[in-house]
């Protein structure tokens, strides 16, 4: 029976745990929440767990000598410790991570040692690459070439669970999602380089209307040009990832970033309110009526539909804060994880699409969509959990049946790894409806 190390029982994990124990794979799952580890193998008799946790480099190292691939689960900076162990032990390796400069250097260690390190095997990255390339190389076997191309994904509340006014609730790393506010974003727009900054990263977004949900707005995901080189299209003039928000969240988190908010400045803020916090951050000399300063200081309406939902975020409140030497990003974020969980019986939703403009040799022209909404289940698992955690089973499934033969470091951007591994995902009624042939009214406007 093929071993497979996972390593990381967090919010993703339960959908790949249990398609490699159905598989009759034997799975150790290296967890320093055990309790939770547990309860994602009850019931099967080949799973097993162990407490682990990051510090124990030697332990990690025996386990991975003992399994035939590791699957990392981990935050990203311990997949290098993890690499470095699999390539000493020859290990293959998996991970959902986006490549980091110090992966990629163990390219040539990893083909000395005759083994594949797959990253970006998830949603965003993962399904991205590997619905984009099918398109791509369509556009390509038919002689042709992508001149625009815009691909956007966001992880949202389903449409009925949007119910605060910045209609948006974590089914995932609040910190993260939050932290990811502060990137910058740069892209290509009809052969311009644009690159908008941090601060203005959610003004003006463009929007779509999508299938079976509405209208959605777009912000630029941070650097898109790589991935000019890293799909092959060096023809196209257009290159511009973005991400999905629900309309309320551009203008409400654009707002919180002016009043600095979401800083990760260090601040005293000793025996203050979240009030006397926000006149702080405005250079308000007292915190009386600060609805009506924070209003001011952005140029905007008492109320206006932004200054309301960051009142009812709470951080106008006359309330002590019981907060020392701290950042307002740290004291924010524990407000929005407060409020802005999803609830047990709510759904969460994913929305990817891709946008082409397409052009072939006799002349025409094509918009070709690729669209991708799946929603969650309180009973079983997200969306966000199903879309990130069963790509990579499927490819830990492949590697392990000799399926994928390539060493590396590598991301899913070949045929002969996306074609098998978005057909597994159709199976499970993860799918991407693609559509041909649209008049050019179809591209997005930005």
């Amino acid at each position: 029976m093929k071993k497979i190390l996972i390593l990381g029982s967090g919010l993703i994990s339960r959908p790949i745990v249990a398609y490699l124990l159905d598989k009759n794979y034997y799975v150790t799952l290296a967890s320093n929440t055990k309790e939770r580890a547990e309860k994602l193998i009850k019931g099967y008799k080949n799973g097993h767990t162990i407490y682990w946790s990051s510090e124990q480099e030697e332990e990690l190292g025996q386990m991975i000598k003992e399994h035939d691939i590791a699957v990392s689960l981990l935050p990203w900076k311990y997949h290098i410790m993890v690499a470095k162990k699999c390539i000493k032990h020859k290990k293959n390796m998996l991970t959902t991570s986006y490549v980091k400069p110090e992966m990629k250097a163990l390219d040539e260690e990893c083909r000395n040692a005759g083994i594949i390190i797959l990253n970006e095997l998830g949603l965003d990255p993962g399904i991205d690459h590997m619905s984009a390339m099918r398109i791509i190389d369509h556009i390509h076997n038919k002689d042709g070439k992508v001149e625009e191309f815009y691909s956007i994904c966001g992880a949202l509340p389903a449409p009925e669970a949007t119910d605060n006014p910045l209609k948006y609730k974590f089914s995932w790393s609040p910190k993260g999602v939050i932290m990811a506010s502060n990137n910058d974003g740069k892209y290509l727009h009809n052969g311009k380089e644009l690159y908008v900054p941090s601060e203005d990263i959610f003004k003006n977004p463009a929007s779509v209307d999508f299938m079976n949900v509405g209208k959605l707005e777009i912000y630029p995901n941070r650097d898109s040009l790589p991935y000019i080189d890293l799909y092959g299209i060096p023809e196209s003039k257009t290159m511009m990832r973005g991400t999905f928000r629900h309309p309320g969240w551009c203008s409400s988190i654009d707002a919180i970033k002016a009043l600095k908010l979401i800083t990760t400045d260090k601040y005293d803020f000793t025996g203050k309110t979240y009030a006397e916090m926000v006149a702080m951050l405005i250079n308000e000399s007292d915190a009386s009526n600060i609805k009506a300063k924070a209003a001011k200081y952005l140029n905007l309406k008492e109320d206006s539909y932004t200054v309301k939902a960051i009142e009812w975020l709470g951080v106008f409140d006359d309330k002590l804060m019981n907060r020392q030497v701290d950042t307002p990003f740290e004291i924010v974020t524990d407000l929005m994880m407060d409020k802005m969980m999803l609830g047990d019986n709510e759904r969460d939703m994913v929305a990817m699409q891709h946008i082409f403009l397409a052009s072939y040799p006799d002349g025409k022209k094509e918009v070709i969509k690729s669209s991708l909404l799946e929603f969650g289940s309180p009973a079983t698992d997200t969306a966000v959990a199903r879309t990130v955690a069963l790509p990579a089973a499927v490819g830990v499934d492949m590697i392990i049946q000799g399926k994928i033969n390539n060493t590396g470091i590598h991301i899913p951007v070949l045929p002969e790894i996306y074609n098998p591994i978005l057909d597994a995902l159709e199976s499970m009624n993860i799918k991407m409806i693609e559509e041909f042939g649209l008049p050019l009214e179809e591209n997005i406007k930005l």
